[in-house]
């Protein structure tokens, strides 16, 4: 099956998916119960089944603009292990390959833009070589949030955490690849940084921008779109719940009713939709 792709004025992103998975939420998103999701009527069939159970995803989006090539946030990755989720270690997936198939070789990418530095967004960071973790895209600068990477770098009470650095960001660190940047950076002419602090303390989410047309990349400000129709229910994951629901109806708000495509970083296939007013809410038009 081809990858999903949106074309923003000069600029195509095109999905590449690591995996996708239907239920077992209720450790990221525990409000969101099977009873609550039903009661969330549009969410069916695209993010939700008959069951009530919820569909994520995990996906890379490579931005393709007039000079660039650029890759957000790489997943979980192969043969990592301490990951808390049992079956996120020691992974055996085809990402590197699909990718390729998609017309991206690693080679080829000259950006890999970080949202956060959680376990399931820099993964593929690095790539094993032999016992040695090496960087995945040996020609690309690695954009990490100075913030986000100095508060995990001091972090060492949460043993998943101090591994998933270990392995998928100090190797790219120690190889000269990495630009820290402010949570406002400008990447190019059509792709910034925009500030959507909560889930962690340095989060970010993506803007592209090209020719009147405009995307955002969430990153994990919202993971499901059922946090569109309660902005309240927060992630188990997220650094500060208060901040991360006043950053979801803050953005929501602001995209409602207007063309912007919003590109969820967890949304399941088909991705991507418009934000609308729904009542005292918002859902996504597909």
């Amino acid at each position: 099956m081809s990858p999903l792709k949106w074309r923003i004025g000069d600029v195509t992103i095109t999905k590449i998916l690591e995996l996708e998975t239907t239920g077992s939420t209720k450790f990221i998103l525990p409000q969101a119960t099977r009873e609550a999701a039903l009661e969330i009527a549009w969410l069916a069939p695209h993010f939700m089944n008959e069951e009530g159970r919820l569909r994520l995803s995990i996906h890379a989006l490579v931005i393709e603009t007039p000079t660039r090539r650029m890759i957000v946030d790489t997943c979980l990755g192969n043969d990592k292990q301490g990951r808390g989720v049992p079956w996120w270690n020691n992974l055996q997936g085809s990402f590197l390959s699909d990718l390729a198939a998609a017309g991206f070789s690693r080679e080829s990418i000259d950006t890999v833009m970080c949202t956060h530095l959680h376990v399931d967004h820099v993964g593929w960071n690095t790539m094993l070589d032999g016992a040695k973790w090496v960087p995945t895209f040996p020609n690309a600068r690695y954009l990490m949030g100075r913030v986000e990477f100095e508060h995990w770098r001091d972090q060492q009470a949460d043993g998943q955490q101090r591994a998933v650095f270990a392995d998928s960001v100090q190797p790219v660190f120690d190889a000269g690849l990495v630009d820290l940047v402010e949570i406002d950076h400008r990447v190019s002419d059509e792709v910034s940084f925009v500030p959507t602090l909560g889930h962690t303390p340095g989060h970010v989410s993506i803007r592209v921008a090209s020719k009147g047309e405009e995307a955002l990349i969430t990153g994990d400000f919202i993971h499901h779109p059922c946090q569109m129709a309660h902005p309240e229910w927060a992630s188990s994951a997220d650094y500060d719940q208060a901040t991360s629901t006043k950053t979801r109806r803050d953005v929501f708000e602001r995209l409602a009713g207007t063309p912007t495509l919003l590109i969820g970083t967890h949304f399941a296939t088909p991705t991507a939709g418009r934000v609308v007013k729904d009542g005292e809410a918002f859902r996504l038009a597909v």
